[in-house]
């Protein structure tokens, strides 16, 4: 291969990923390290990366302590009550005591937050939303991140993590090549924070054809948070925890906003309310500690998203289906209507240009809502990730070995979808967490921990040989495709991601099959994607462009795969509405009310599964939790 090999040698901290994770650690690196080498490795372009790339319109995790709205162990709370009991509580109440000082910095660097004019408090959407005018909420957190760090490397896609040659399971780097020159860029460094996306489209996308990237969470998130650390032999926690979102249906415009500001409300095609009636028989499965509606009424205790998942799909399941959200009443308020617009203008313009193209006016016409397929990621109201040190003034033995968010592979730092167990972080928790792990991270390099570090030759050398191999298979055999894109000797990328989309539909619980697997269908599953991986080793990519495909595939392909194991160790149906397991329909407090993590063997690819103690640090009296925020 032609390409220029290029090495970043010294470097203290490499950050891979720069959404909102991976800037804050960029951004708090500086601070600990003033004279340590801080370098950014990101597949886009830092300033419109990640999930806020378009923008968003709230910042949907903020305690508003100063102004007495809620404390950290209120949102552990609800945190805990919305994943059904399953939370890292360290973490979680970890990143609420910090998250308001990232949001007031946000604010100072420019971010236009609301606020009320009675009380000079930020403008509440919900208990813990605040409004903003986020269009350009990514490229003003960006510019401080750009200011911290020593390099910024936009373009090049991490591929791989180098593990250290003198010290089993200790992290050296990683490497990846320009998406735009093909350059192989080796990056050696002392600590590592993965601050990656989570996965979408591992499961078969309810959009088709022309929309087939309209997805909810964003499209180019490819598993790399997960890719990455899995194939590095860390521990992983809670990937059986996938999440279905209840969105305006084809754009995925989200519904918070919505229900929270413009108080807005569902029904089904009847015009009927219809959740409440789908509650007597789901208390049956999950049981009166995680579905009262009468004492989630008293205490303002939000029902959980699942359950409430489990309501929309059970009604259309029915036949009483379309759901609408009820919008005619609220949009008859000028200043409503007007919000209601602006709420996609400024974070999912497609939802506006749907609705305009297919003459849907909200203002005169109740608009659709749909379940979406199942996404995987760890920092929006589902917990999957690494499984990661906590802090040490909080955390029990099983939850603590030396330096906040590091991994199970020592120097390995995560932020944001990266680390497990700890939901609702959303964009501020994100980068909360990214300034945590860089604080753990300069401590692990100036206690002397990362002395000694050696990467030979020879592991870089096979990586760049494996990184570029579907470029040589694609030249070998390119004489011989048929029929346009068939070739006994390879599959492209887009073939491959189709074959694992439909693979997790069918069988790992996704839209087709009403989110419904069991154990017969996840060892079929697990079978079929052990014969998936063998031909991804003859994936061929025509351009660089089919390279970065190919690798997206391949991090889809092994979170696919953890997903999977999970799924089938966890014998319950934890959440109803994310998925079910036919064979498993009720709950198991008794013997599931663990964390789940696995570890894959790098060398050998089998997985070790097994239970964590799921500790319930803060008190579980939810009537002190019960006020509303202002």
């Amino acid at each position: 291969m032609a390409f220029k090999t290029i090495v970043e040698d010294g470097i203290d901290v490499l950050v891979v990923g720069a959404g909102l994770g991976g800037t804050g650690a960029a951004f708090e690196a500086r601070y600990w390290g003033k004279n340590k080498k801080i370098v950014i490795a990101e597949k886009a372009n830092i300033d419109r990366s990640g999930a806020v790339a378009q923008g968003l319109y709230a910042i949907n995790c903020y305690m508003g302590t100063r102004w007495g709205e809620n404390n950290p162990e209120d949102h552990v709370r609800y945190a805990r009550i919305d994943l059904m009991g399953m939370v890292r509580e360290d973490l979680l109440f970890d990143m609420a005591r910090h998250v308001d000082s990232t949001v007031h910095q946000f604010e100072e660097w420019g971010l236009p937050l609301m606020r009320n004019p009675k009380t000079g408090a930020y403008q509440r959407e919900g208990r813990w939303q605040i409004m903003i005018h986020g269009e350009s909420y990514k490229p003003i957190v960006a510019e401080a991140a750009k200011k911290s760090a020593d390099k910024v490397y936009n373009r090049v896609c991490v591929t791989h993590l180098l593990l250290d040659e003198a010290k089993e399971n200790r992290i050296a780097g990683a490497v990846g090549f320009n998406v735009r020159t093909g350059n192989y860029h080796v990056f050696k460094s002392k600590t590592v924070v993965v601050g990656a996306g989570g996965a979408s489209n591992i499961f078969k996308p309810r959009s088709v054809g022309e929309g087939a990237g309209r997805v909810w969470y964003a499209p180019w998130s490819s598993g790399s948070a997960y890719g990455l650390l899995i194939n590095a032999g860390a521990k992983m926690t809670q990937m059986e925890n996938r999440i279905v979102l209840a969105r305006f249906k084809d754009g995925y415009g989200p519904v918070g906003a919505y229900f929270l500001h413009l108080k807005t409300y569902t029904q089904n095609g009847l015009g009927e309310e219809y959740e409440s009636k789908w509650f007597p028989e789901l208390q049956k499965i999950v049981g009166k500690e995680y579905l009262d509606p009468e004492a989630s009424h008293r205490t303002h205790r939000p029902i959980p998203t699942c359950l409430r998942n489990h309501a929309f799909i059970s009604e259309v399941n029915a036949g009483r289906g379309p759901i609408h959200m009820v919008t005619m009443e609220a949009f008859q308020d000028p200043h409503l209507e007007e919000v209601g617009w602006e709420n996609f203008l400024g974070m999912t313009v497609g939802q506006a240009v749907l609705w305009a193209a297919t003459d849907v006016d909200p203002k005169h016409q109740n608009p659709e809502l749909t379940t979406s397929e199942p996404y995987v990621m760890g920092s929006h109201a589902t917990g999957c990730g690494a499984w990661c040190s906590g802090p040490e003034d909080v955390s029990p033995p099983e939850y603590f070995w030396g330096y906040n968010r590091m991994m199970t592979v020592e120097g390995l730092f995560g932020a944001g979808d990266a680390v497990g167990g700890t939901p609702h972080a959303f964009s501020s928790g994100s980068f909360t967490e990214g300034r945590l792990s860089a604080k753990a991270a300069c401590k692990y390099i100036d206690d002397g921990k990362a002395e000694g570090i050696v990467v030979s030759d020879k592991q870089i050398d096979d990586r760049k040989s494996e990184i570029y191999k579907p470029l040589e298979q694609y030249k070998v055999y390119r004489n011989e495709i048929t029929a346009g894109t068939v070739n006994p000797n390879y599959i492209n990328p887009r073939q491959g991601l189709d074959r694992l989309q439909k693979l997790m539909d069918e069988y790992g619980g996704g839209v087709t099959v009403n989110y419904m697997t069991n154990e017969k269908l996840l060892n079929i599953g697990l079978k079929k994607l052990k014969i998936l991986e063998e031909d991804l080793e003859k994936v061929a990519a025509e351009n660089i462009h089919e390279l970065l495909r190919a690798w997206e595939l391949k991090h889809r392909h092994r979170t696919s795969e953890c997903v999977m194991q999970h799924t089938l160790f966890r014998k319950e149906t934890r959440w109803p509405g994310y998925y079910y397991r036919g064979d498993a329909l009720k709950l198991d407090d008794e013997n599931w009310h663990v964390l789940t993590v696995s570890r894959r063997d790098p060398k050998t690819g089998e997985y070790a599964m097994e239970k964590a103690p799921c500790y319930h640090l803060v008190d579980k009296d939810e009537e002190s939790s019960a006020q509303t925020a202002t």
